[in-house]
């Protein structure tokens, strides 16, 4: 009884919950059912029909998908965010996880005012280093290429990296370190046999991050990549697609849909994560 009681009493915020998701998954819905729809259909009706009326195989087909990816370049487009968004979530991890297992574990001057200044960085705007980056860029004569990226993402994704799994190492036992550099284990050592393998869920949930923003992104790609389409990614192409196609506008949702279905499978796959990179975020080192 008294657990039915405990039950019934959190009914209301189940209620609230599912009515939340079902809001924030309505659009999705509809972009998913229209991206397979006829375009006759898509002009004559609205995507909820489909719940009111039989199933019509009429109105459904797979010739969206295949016309964007052939005639639209979505499959190189595709391919060029994986190009980008893989290194440029790599890089980042690794270089904070170097910095962040400094920070927690190893004395030097200014370490703590050098900490401060790299979360100091997590409230400088992106669009207040725009212009300086992209002139050293175009001075050495890396913009429009994928290395411009690859080091954009880098150094904005850095700071939130390092205070992430700064916070994670820091809150490691003391002792574990202290018995392993007493046994003649050196920093390297304890880094590498001890912190990376304690940190797999911090680094896992901070993966999933910086992935999700890197292959969402469209500012930084526009600013440092431009129009050249031999390296424009799938949000960049998708934005232009909204103004060229016209009269074929029933290709956006399959076009849209395509930008999406990583990131869901990532999320969905490994969403346990993201309440473990929170809560790492969150503890005292």
């Amino acid at each position: 009884m008294k657990k039915l009681r405990k039950t019934l009493s959190k009914f209301p915020l189940h209620i609230v919950v599912i009515t939340i998701a079902l809001i924030w998954m309505t659009p999705s819905l509809g972009v998913l059912i229209n991206s397979f729809r006829t375009s006759q259909a898509m002009k004559t009706s609205g995507w909820w029909t489909m719940f009111a009326t039989p199933f019509n195989f009429t109105q459904w087909t797979l010739e969206n998908y295949a016309t964007v990816l052939a005639t639209q370049d979505l499959a190189r487009s595709f391919r060029n965010s994986l190009l980008i968004s893989i290194p440029a979530t790599i890089l980042p991890i690794l270089i904070a996880a170097f910095a962040a297992y400094a920070f927690s574990w190893m004395e030097f001057p200014g370490r703590q005012v050098l900490f401060s200044i790299v979360v100091g960085l997590l409230v400088v705007p992106l669009q207040m280093t725009f212009v300086p980056i992209y002139a050293a860029f175009n001075k050495i004569g890396i913009t429009g290429t994928f290395l411009a990226i690859w080091a954009a993402h880098t150094g904005y994704g850095l700071p939130f990296a390092v205070y992430l799994l700064r916070n994670f190492l820091g809150a490691l036992p003391k002792d574990l370190f202290e018995s392993a550099w007493l046994d003649g284990a050196s920093f390297w050592t304890a880094f590498w046999r001890l912190a990376l393998p304690l940190s797999v869920p911090s680094l896992a949930s901070l993966a999933i991050f910086q992935f999700l923003w890197v292959w969402n992104d469209l500012l930084v790609a526009l600013i440092y990549l431009g129009g050249t389409p031999s390296v424009a990614p799938l949000t960049v192409r998708v934005a232009n697609l909204v103004n060229s196609l016209g009269a074929d506008w029933h290709l956006l949702p399959a076009a849209a849909f395509i930008s999406m279905i990583l990131p869901l499978i990532v999320f969905f796959s490994m969403q346990q994560y993201f309440v473990r990179g929170i809560l790492a975020g969150s503890v005292k080192g």
